[in-house]
């Protein structure tokens, strides 16, 4: 079988299917106009954001037996037409879930205890207590939408914290695991003091996070969100910051990503502005899934399920 690498994989991934006896052609550093030159005639595509698989394009890919993405989000292929065609879709959300578990805990605590703001600070000479006063996690209600791998893996840290954790997924049910109490969504609503959102990003979540969404919760609450940028709609993010209904937010993705997830673009200046000068806004750049240890997790998965899907043919 030909198979393509179009992004950046570990090296364990190539080795193993090549081991295995797959003719791998390695294009990881191919800029994206070519990748979509490339990808005709192999049997089988392993990407992760470079280029979007529309379903025009999938429709003249005759050869093509299986798309396997080296992460967990299928929004740059066209699922639909895929399965119409009996293309095989591999993907691995359980390859980086401890990576953004833990970075997850990570921006909640730092946005809590003014880590970053009492960090410059000090490095300039500037000596502050009182202005970088923390607020404790112990006590407080963390609500996640979302109890797939993501959620499920962030419930399990925070249980030492001496948190509640509730959860909401509407697509789930009796999946309690000890770990998060399953609820409905306007307990989600009434309770939490830290909303995470933990979904994938498809039509139905596509600017979830909204004004009107907003407006349904009783009390203020921190937002943290590590699943895809235009699950929030930013300006209305910034009015609710403004508006102190949510009182801080830690954001590891933007609504102004491009599909390769590696600039921003198409963004409203005066948005991106606010959330970089706002002391109650913590940023980073798409990586709460990006360490050493999840890039070789994310290879062994995807090796182990495309041969898997090559035995059972």
């Amino acid at each position: 079988m030909k198979v393509i690498v179009i992004d950046k994989v570990h090296n364990y991934l190539i080795e193993k299917l090549s081991d295995y006896g797959v003719d791998v052609a390695d294009y990881q550093d191919v800029m994206p106009e070519e990748a979509r030159q490339l990808i005709f005639g192999y049997e089988g595509i392993v990407l992760r954001s470079k280029i979007k698989l529309t379903g025009e394009i999938l429709q003249n890919l005759p050869n093509l037996k299986f798309i396997a993405r080296v992460g967990a989000g299928m929004e740059s292929i066209d699922t639909e037409t895929a399965k119409s065609l009996n293309i095989e879709l591999i993907n691995a959300p359980e390859g980086n879930r401890d990576s953004l578990a833990e970075h997850s805990v990570a921006m909640l605590l730092t946005l809590f205890n003014k880590i970053c703001q009492a960090n410059t600070e000090v490095k300039k000479g500037i000596w502050q207590r009182e202005p970088n006063r923390g607020i404790e996690l112990m006590g407080k209600t963390v609500g996640i939408i979302g109890y797939g791998n993501m959620g499920s893996a962030f419930a399990r840290r925070l249980s030492g914290f001496g948190v509640q954790v509730i959860s909401y997924d509407k697509y789930k049910m009796f999946y309690a695991d000890g770990f998060t109490k399953e609820v409905k969504l306007d307990d989600i609503y009434n309770d939490v003091d830290v909303l995470s959102l933990n979904v994938p990003l498809t039509d139905e979540t596509l600017y979830m996070f909204d004004n009107q969404f907003i407006s349904h919760f009783r009390k203020p609450f921190y937002l943290l969100n590590t699943s895809r940028g235009k699950v929030v709609k930013t300006k209305d993010l910034v009015e609710s910051l403004k508006s102190g209904k949510v009182l801080g937010a830690a954001l590891d993705v933007l609504e102004y990503e491009n599909v390769s997830f590696d600039v921003l673009s198409d963004a409203e200046m005066s948005v991106i502005e606010y959330l970089q000068s706002a002391e109650n806004v913590l940023l980073t750049p798409h990586i709460a899934g990006l360490t050493v240890e999840s890039n070789l997790k994310l290879a062994k998965v995807i090796a182990d399920r495309i041969i898997y899907f090559l035995e059972k043919k």
